[in-house]
Parts: C-alpha cells; structure tokens; sequence
C-alpha cells in the first residue's frame, strides 16, 4: 500500500511539474508575442521582415540584414562544423579505443560547459588579430563569428552523433563484417547510411545553437547592419540586436526588438521541427529491423 502511494504521489509530481514547464513556456511566447505585436500591426508585418534598414531614430525597423547575417555566420559555422563533427564521432564510436572515449567524452562535455563569454574574449584576444593580420580588415567579421560558434556547437553535434551512429544494431556491422567488408567499409555503406537521420538532427539541433548564440557573437561580429559582401565583412545577427539595443529602447523601438525576438523564435521553431521530424523518421525499416 506505501508503494503505491509513493508511486502515485511521484506520478502526480512529474506530471504536475510537466505541466508548470509548459505553462511557463507557453506565458514567455504570450510576452514575447504581446509585446512585438504593436510593431507589427504599426509598421507593417512585410516592412519589418524585408525591410534593409535599421534606423530606430528615423523610425526604420528593417531586420532582413540582420536575419542574413544570422543564417551567413550559421552556414558558415556549420560548413566548418560538420564534417569535424561527423568524423570525430565516428572515431569515437566506432574506431577509438575504450581508454581514449573515456578521455575524449569528458573533454568534449567541458566544452559544450564553457560558458559563451568565455568563448567571445578568445575570439577578441586572439582570433579577431589573428584574422586581422592575416587576411586585413578590422578582424571584426562573418569568418571571426563562424570559427568561434563552430568551436560552440562541435559538442552538440558529436554528442548526438555518437547516439546516432551506437543506437545502429550490432547486428548490421556483425553481417557486413562476416561478408568480407573492412572496417571502413562497414561504417562507410552500412553503420553511417543507417544513423543518418540522428546525424541529420544533430546538425539541425547545432544550427539552432548557433543561431541563438549572442555574447560570443556580439563580442566578435562587428554589429553592421548590413548584408556582407564576403566573409570579411562584419555582421550583426538578430540575437545581437536585441542584446546591444533592450537597454534603452522605448515605444516602437522597443516593440520592434520584440519583433525581432519573434522572428527568432519563429526560425528556431522551424528548426526544433525539422529535427522532430527526422528523430521520429528514424524509426524507419531497414533489411526488416527498426533504427
């Protein structure tokens, strides 16, 4: 009878704290839309997405250059990321031995620990001069802003990418081995074309790290409103916008940072869906077995 009570009283309090996790989520999107609505209906839904200029004094709320730069410095950083990541997962679970992933997970999770502003004064120490010297310009740029958020979402990658490529049955490399194939083969035909989906999540998941990261970018984008002709050219995201700008914005101006916040969250949405997608298509028959 103690058992059951417990167990009822443990299902009652994961449920109920469930349902407060949603209710609080869903109150913060009520805000966040609340608040950019007036920006919206004042200036015009199409005007603030598409228009390219961002003047607050002039009353010009533009955020196109703004959304292309996040998506610039987040392709950028996935460019770099990507196959760093894939490789580095597939050396950990299928290649390194024992000791070395015993070494290797913890090193990879201090990362994923490191809080951002730390990542953004590695940035302006070293990388904006390195970048300056090397190539010219002020340093403050697309390129410095991609290397740093790709050293940011490398953790999130692997760590969903190990996942992936373990949660393939034993039972697809024990027949590929047993028919002749090599090691590389196996992982190369067999173990990789079938964690593929969990890949693809884990990529879609660092994209939507990326594109919400701030500090790191603000330290070392360079905060121009504009659409960068090359990737020496300095950016200034969403995310950055409404970091540099909440502190003293008042009526419309403030409105339209919340604006901005939607049109963030209404792209991170879209991204939380696509992985969504591909997590549950992984469950798809493969030779008559489930992934």
């Amino acid at each position: 009878m103690n058992k059951r009570l417990e167990e009822y009283f443990v299902e009652k309090g994961l449920f109920i704290t469930a349902i407060f996790s949603i209710i609080v989520i869903l109150l913060i999107i009520a805000f966040i839309f609340r608040e950019g609505f007036p920006i919206f209906q004042e200036y015009g839904f199409l005007n603030f997405i598409f228009g390219m200029d961002w003047a607050p004094s002039d009353g010009q709320y533009g955020v196109f250059t703004m959304i292309i730069g996040s998506l610039c410095i987040t392709i950028l950083a996935l460019i770099m990321a990507v196959p760093l990541s894939i490789l580095c997962a597939i050396f950990m679970a299928e290649i390194a031995p024992p000791t070395m992933t015993k070494i290797l997970k913890p090193v990879i999770e201090t990362l994923a620990g490191i809080p951002s502003v730390v990542y953004g004064f590695f940035g302006l120490i070293v990388l904006v001069p390195f970048v300056r010297v090397q190539f010219g310009g002020t340093g403050f740029s697309m390129l410095t802003a991609s290397i740093i958020l790709t050293v940011m979402i490398l953790p999130t990658i692997i760590s969903v990418s190990v996942d992936a490529l373990r949660s393939v049955p034993l039972e697809y490399k024990e027949a590929s081995l047993a028919l002749g194939a090599t090691q590389w083969q196996t992982i190369k035909n067999v173990i990789f074309p079938a964690a593929i989906p969990g890949v693809i999540t884990a990529i879609i998941l660092g994209m939507g790290r990326a594109v919400g990261e701030t500090l790191a970018v603000i330290m070392v984008a360079g905060n121009v409103t504009q659409i960068p002709g090359s990737i020496m050219d300095p950016v200034r995201a969403l995310t950055s916008n409404i970091a540099l700008e909440m502190g003293y914005a008042t009526g419309l101006h403030y409105n339209a940072l919340f604006g901005t916040a939607v049109v963030l969250f209404l792209m991170i949405m879209v991204l939380l869906v696509i992985a969504n997608y591909y997590h549950y298509k992984k469950k798809v028959v493969i030779g008559g077995g489930y992934l």
